[in-house]
């Protein structure tokens, strides 16, 4: 095997591996509400949202095509720069997974990427107005768009029905989080999953085994979505308590609300071929839901704060990373095998820390503990 082939295997084995992390990392964005609310167990929940993400998976490519040929200059990008920005992705995903704050995992890919291509070839390699448009602005706009929304229709339902959170009504939105739910994490698999999707297709432009602007082949989108599929199956513990019950207490009528709501952005995105974080659109509707439902009391506005930080801190942080990784990379075999050795050693350092407060599904509604940020209010 050449060298090309083998960077070529590496870059699909990271790519694979960043869309696992993705999958557990993002598996709150379906399932946090429906497992506080007692809606969904939280073992069916993640598997019902595995199944729907490698459905999702399959809609479009309109997202896949975005990553691959719109952010950066595909004629100049090398497979060390995508392994690289992988790299640097991951490591971040795994470090905000361990402190249990729902960063996106789509600016973890797209900063990795960014950082790397940067470095590697240079500024003008990198699609800056691209960047604006299609990833800087939607980041704004959507967590806000996705709080209002969750805010009016919750208003109206509580205006409507003004017992919604006794039973029979709170029984009949318990019921109805099982289908918005489900819906929520087959919307992610539609545009998540093909983030993925796009680096694979970017790596094979750029080992020449496909022209440039193609969409990805049926097998990425296959191995793409059974990736992120397997992962959400894993379950992201930590973050589920952060978003299901420690930003805001939700009860079904505003569990229902912020999960229809944020299906409904997250899809319109893909349609668009928007890279959508779908972590910021689902926050933003439990933030929506929960000041609906009590008002700003009823938000914990120091978990709040925390999450903010970490949503802008994301990109320029991965970024970093992924830069700090291509300039090793780029050394030849021995950086590859550096950056390889040093994030695999990282990678470990970082799962065993959450073995010393670990959160699962026997005690992730439980009281606050398990996830570093969100010891105290």
């Amino acid at each position: 095997m050449d060298r090309t082939g083998f960077l070529l295997i590496l870059v699909i084995v990271t790519a694979l591996a960043f869309d696992f992390t993705n999958g557990f990392h993002d598996t709150a964005n379906a399932m946090a509400t429906s497992v506080a609310t007692g809606a969904l167990p939280p073992r069916v929940a993640v598997a019902i949202a595995g199944v729907l993400n490698l459905a999702g998976a399959f809609l479009s490519v309109r997202v896949a095509k975005t990553i691959s040929g719109g952010i950066v200059d595909d004629s100049r990008v090398t497979l060390v720069m995508v392994f690289a920005g992988l790299a640097g992705a991951i490591l971040w995903n795994l470090f905000t997974w361990l402190l249990g704050l729902p960063s996106s995992s789509t600016h973890a890919l797209l900063g990795g990427l960014i950082g790397a291509v940067w470095a590697g070839a240079g500024a003008s390699a990198v699609h800056l107005g691209e960047i604006t448009a299609k990833v800087l602005l939607p980041a704004l706009a959507s967590p806000v768009v996705g709080c209002l929304l969750a805010l009016a229709a919750i208003g109206l339902i509580r205006a409507v029905l003004r017992s919604a959170d006794r039973d029979p009504a709170a029984r009949f939105f318990r019921l109805g989080q099982a289908g918005t739910a489900s819906l929520v994490a087959f919307a992610h698999g539609t545009n998540d999953a093909q983030k993925t999707m796009g680096v694979m297709t970017l790596a094979l432009v750029s080992a020449g085994a496909l022209d440039h602007g193609s969409g990805p082949p049926w097998w990425v989108v296959l191995t793409a979505g059974a990736a992120i599929s397997l992962g959400t199956y894993a379950g992201g513990w930590r973050i589920i308590r952060t978003m299901g019950r420690r930003l805001t207490d939700i009860a079904p009528s505003q569990g229902f609300v912020a999960e229809a709501t944020a299906s409904a952005v997250i899809l319109t995105s893909t349609q668009l071929g928007v890279p959508l974080s779908t972590t910021q659109v689902c926050t933003g509707s439990i933030l929506g839901a929960g000041l609906g439902g009590g008002g700003p009391s009823s938000v914990r506005w120091r978990i709040a704060g925390r999450i903010a930080v970490s949503w802008a801190l994301t990109l320029p942080a991965a970024a970093a990373m992924g830069g700090v990784c291509a300039v090793v990379a780029a050394r030849g075999g021995f950086g590859i095998a550096l950056v390889v050795a040093v994030g695999t050693g990282v990678a470990g350092v970082l799962v065993a820390l959450s073995h010393r407060r670990p959160v699962t599904p026997d005690n992730v509604n439980g009281p606050p503990g398990g996830d570093l940020a969100t010891r105290t209010r």
